[in-house]
């Protein structure tokens, strides 16, 4: 008996034309992102042709390793913007950023302005090694200050992975999921492609995110989805249309 399978899609082909994406490092030498304006411009005319016509790029905001703000962050912004809108076909170009939750980020609530992908939305993020000791305080603190904090990548966060109730804890806490999208080609290893689908299956996402820093990033969307739960994954990035004015 012949036995047919259909073919996963790639993840390019899943994008809508004209969609937003909300977490990138686009601005050139503020981060681990683009290095130069040329880099820029190159990576934000490819995102266009995957179907990103509207770009919230969010640099890296970490104590001592970045240390950006909203001043510097706008100030780049505006000397790139005018040249992505010359040279690049998109629609918007905007900019936030990714709060990293370390030791001084309860500091930086109390004395500055988040700068928010839209109205009172902060994406955030935690280092790989461990979560922060004041967790959910800062969470607390957050949503008390008058944001709603998108945690990006929960996928990423190893330590979560055998202590699945954590991801619970973390909803009910008020935190927002953002996946990045090439965790569903296998780009950061099997095992999180695997975290990835549970989490997508018990409907624990709510956005989605590119996380584009370099040409490897855009190349592997030209990569077959590694996933299941493929109608859940086209549900969430539909989600993001949220951030479209």
């Amino acid at each position: 008996m012949t036995h047919f399978f259909k073919q996963k899609p790639l993840l390019c082909d899943l994008i809508p034309d004209n969609h937003i994406d909300i977490h990138s490092h686009l601005l050139p030498g503020i981060d681990d992102g683009a290095i130069t304006l040329e880099d820029s411009i190159s990576l934000i005319s490819q995102m266009s042709t995957l179907g990103f016509k509207n770009i919230i790029t969010t640099p890296h905001i970490i104590t001592n390793v970045w240390d950006n703000n909203e001043e510097s962050i706008r100030s780049i912004h505006q000397e790139t913007l005018g040249i992505v809108q010359d040279k690049c076909n998109v629609d918007t170009f905007k900019a936030a950023c990714e709060y990293m939750l370390d030791s001084y980020f309860l500091k930086r609530l109390e004395t500055e302005k988040l700068l928010t992908i839209k109205d009172n939305y902060v994406l955030v993020e935690m280092s790989y090694l461990s979560p922060p000791f004041q967790l959910y305080e800062i969470l607390f603190e957050i949503q008390l200050a008058g944001y709603k904090p998108i945690l990006a990548h929960p996928e990423r966060y190893l330590y979560y992975h055998n202590n699945f109730n954590e991801y619970d804890k973390l909803k009910k806490a008020g935190c927002l999921f953002q996946l990045n999208l090439l965790s569903t080609v296998e780009y950061y290893g099997k095992f999180i492609t695997k975290i990835t689908d549970k989490l997508l299956k018990n409907e624990y996402y709510d956005f989605v995110g590119t996380d584009v820093h370099h040409q490897k990033h855009i190349n592997s969307f030209k990569n077959k989805i590694a996933i299941k739960n493929i109608e859940a994954l086209k549900y969430v990035i539909l989600n993001n249309l949220f951030f479209l004015e």
